[in-house]
């Protein structure tokens, strides 16, 4: 599609692709956050999880930055989840961080 779409058309895309492939997934998956052990009440919504065990968060920006990489660092330690790939669509190309705890 090349970039300079905003993520959620994206994400939509990204949707019937993974149904194509028979890629197992949920979409604006609800994810718990733990601080501490205790439950918390905000929630996080995951763009997509992958095989119940793979955050896939999506971003469309000129760049992925160093921020990027700690907000989902932030997702997996929150969420006791040990993998994200990271995929940035607002690039030339198609660009993407697999990120693991």
């Amino acid at each position: 599609m090349g970039c300079g779409f905003l993520e959620g058309v994206y994400q939509e895309a990204l949707e019937f692709e993974f149904g194509k492939r028979k890629i197992p997934f949920e979409r604006k998956k609800e994810l718990v956050i733990y601080y501490k052990d205790i439950e918390l009440q905000k929630k996080y919504n995951a763009d997509f999880v992958c095989y119940e065990k793979i955050i896939i968060k999506l971003k469309a920006c000129s760049k992925l930055l160093d921020e990027h990489i700690s907000q989902v660092l932030n997702y997996l330690n929150a969420t006791n989840f040990k993998l994200v790939i990271l995929v940035n669509f607002g690039e030339k190309s198609l660009k993407f961080k697999r990120i693991v705890l």
